[in-house]
């Protein structure tokens, strides 16, 4: 199936909706999944939920309003407590489905009190490859992930918001602050302040790609293989090693295999 025909297969699937919440994060997903939604029903009849939280960095929060905005889409915005759950707090294997479970709900009961009693999220075709338990949680809420049914990948998401002209057309992927903490590894606000912080550093420096993986005092950076020369040039490096200490680490590695998505649940396998 061609992009415009699973585009078409989106619409069809949006068109027929009387509104829609959309669980908004700000990236390339759900950014199409509004735009769509948006020019289909019109923006009255659709609602931007976007979760507040420490796992989630205040970066992102800023550019999902932003984006909201631009669209012209009301959103909502809901402060999380997601360390209240003892589940997510504990961090084993299932860590994501019962973070994904407590979220979305939330999301879901606020759209609801707004009248909205159908929400959709941004996953795509290609996050079905990877080990995701957060998929079970929303397919047990009741939410739809449309992109998925349209077929749509990620390559294709990205061509069709820069067809569309969205500013996120070549925006990194992003995973939420605690996929930085090893599976079994309680995870604190302290920890995944640490993350935030060395990661908007190495945003700074024109890193977007990267990871800084918790491993208690040490911190291992990812970034794309053909980036590592740059990483350890004078005076980034220095600077570096700097920023990361006073966040709190006492050791900085650099992981030579590069930045992949999801490199801890290699320790599932």
């Amino acid at each position: 199936m061609i992009q415009q025909d699973k585009l078409l297969t989106l619409q069809k699937q949006l068109g027929k909706l009387e509104s829609l919440a959309v669980a908004f994060s700000g990236g390339v997903d759900s950014t199409l999944l509004l735009r769509v939604a948006r020019d289909l029903l019109g923006a009255d009849r659709v609602l931007a939920v976007t979760a507040v939280s420490p796992f989630f960095p205040t970066r992102e929060q800023n550019e999902s309003r932003t984006l909201a905005a631009q669209l012209g889409v009301r959103q909502e915005l809901i402060a999380i407590d997601l360390l209240q759950s003892p589940e997510v707090a504990r961090n084993d294997a299932r860590r994501c489905y019962h973070c994904k479970k407590a979220l979305m709900r939330c999301c879901l009961d606020r759209a609801q009190e707004f009248g909205f009693t159908r929400m959709v999220d941004g996953s795509n075709l290609d996050d079905l490859n990877d080990y995701r338990p957060g998929s079970e949680a929303i397919k047990e809420l009741g939410i739809s992930s449309p992109l998925v049914t349209a077929g749509l990948t990620k390559q294709d998401v990205r061509d069709l918001s820069r067809q569309l002209d969205l500013p996120t057309a070549d925006k990194p992927a992003f995973a939420c602050l605690a996929s930085r903490i090893p599976y079994g590894t309680p995870i604190t606000v302290a920890a995944l302040s640490q993350v935030e912080d060395c990661e908007a550093f190495l945003n700074q420096q024109g890193f977007d790609n990267c990871r800084v993986r918790h491993h208690g005092s040490t911190a291992r950076i990812e970034v794309p293989p053909a980036q590592l020369p740059n990483l350890i040039r004078e005076p980034l490096r220095s600077g570096l090693v700097a920023h990361c200490k006073k966040a709190g680490f006492r050791f900085v590695t650099l992981d030579l295999e590069g930045y992949r998505t999801g490199s801890l649940n290699e320790e599932l396998t």
